[in-house]
């Protein structure tokens, strides 16, 4: 009776988590608790770094086959809905339903500073074929400089879903690191008279103008590049259901329950893609590294178009609001607003910055598709 006592305990013992961890899983668990960490502590993105970090977490506990290809299981089904292409644009039409596009409407030349920012991707797509990375994973790389997380997903499923895991990762904590990483940036590119620009007050947009936006972006921009459409479609269609003032229930429902149940659903399965063998690897520190040039480039060149506007309009521009062309709404016009105030405490610049920063959401949904058309015949 001992004895198979003993062999019950060690049978337990033997296919438990323990006798199977290895450091990788745990350096991984180390690195979700540390997401949680910022999600929690420093606030960073928590609606959805939590739930990636939580998936992250699940995904290498040993034995557990909780990781996103574990067929069958629970986060290999709630998977389906990225690998499918569902959640991405499910989240843009919550996205539109709480988008505001009036500032980007009452000064069309916000587009401009929107379309500068996406320099970034193109910039780093170049730069990690350079580097020696296949075209289709260079793609999904790059897209991270848009800072927008559900692009970001929408690309790397479709054109390196291998990759997805350490991708969404860098995506999303770079948009969560956006008042950090920006100002520095900011401040190098403009000289303290170009900050302290003060621009003029927009004019009001009518109803009628904010009904016709969405109806008119989607059609331009579908007709020109379909492969947008999905992201840019969802967006937009959200957008007029908020405008149109007819179906608030639907808008309430798209801003609240169906965007919360997207965003848990996506978290976790996404979180779950970052498996040990998937994420330590020298390709992540690369995929890390070039996300954040991408970045970086991308901020660069909205405060350098901003520089050019301000010039060609002999200072009516205020270079720093091109920083908020990358698509991290609104966190972007927020910094943009806050370094604009500290030269400046009577300087009033987040109406002027929501303008490209809501740009910038249409630009990164326009740079996905145009990599997704450029590199969809390599797909086989």
């Amino acid at each position: 009776m001992i004895d198979a006592f003993v062999e019950s305990i060690q049978g337990l013992i033997a296919s438990s988590g323990f006798a199977h961890a290895n450091w990788q899983c745990l350096v991984m668990i180390v690195i979700s608790c540390v997401l949680i960490y910022l999600a929690i502590v420093k606030k960073y993105e928590p609606l959805l770094l939590l739930p990636i970090a939580f998936g992250m977490m699940l995904a290498n506990l040993p034995m557990a086959g909780l990781a996103a290809d574990a067929q069958g299981g629970l986060i290999n089904i709630l998977y389906q809905g990225v690998k499918m292409g569902i959640y991405p644009p499910l989240i843009f039409l919550g996205i539109g339903t709480m988008t505001d596009f009036g500032p980007l409407i009452a000064n069309p030349k916000s587009f401009l500073l929107g379309a500068a920012a996406q320099l970034g991707i193109f910039l780093t797509f170049l730069g990690a074929i350079l580097l020696g990375y296949p075209a289709l994973e260079a793609g999904a790389i790059a897209i991270i400089g848009g800072a927008d997380g559900p692009t970001a997903i929408y690309v790397a499923k479709t054109l390196a879903p291998h990759l997805l895991g350490p991708i969404s990762v860098a995506a999303y904590s770079y948009m969560a690191l956006v008042p950090i990483i920006q100002p520095p940036i900011m401040k190098a590119l403009t000289t303290k008279k170009e900050r302290r620009v003060k621009m003029e007050q927009l004019r009001e947009v009518s109803k009628l103008e904010k009904v016709c936006f969405p109806i008119i972006v989607t059609l331009v921009v579908s007709f020109l590049l379909p492969d947008a459409a999905p992201l840019v479609g969802m967006l937009m269609f959200g957008n007029l259901m908020k405008e149109s003032g007819v179906v608030e229930r639907l808008v309430k429902t798209a801003q609240n329950e169906l965007m919360n149940i997207i965003t848990i659903f996506l978290g976790l399965s996404v979180g779950a893609t970052a498996t040990a063998e998937a994420f330590l690897s020298p390709k992540t520190l690369g995929i890390i590294a070039l996300g954040l040039a991408a970045f970086m480039i991308g901020t660069a060149g909205g405060v350098l178009f901003g520089k050019l506007m301000c010039f060609v309009t002999r200072g009516k521009v205020n270079p720093l609001i091109g920083s908020a062309g990358v698509s991290a709404v609104p966190m972007a016009a927020r910094v943009s607003q806050k370094v604009g105030q500290a030269e400046d405490p009577s300087n009033f610049l987040l109406m002027h910055a929501m303008g490209p920063n809501v740009a910038g959401v249409i630009g990164s949904a326009v740079a996905a598709g145009v990599l997704i058309s450029i590199l969809s015949p390599l797909l086989g």
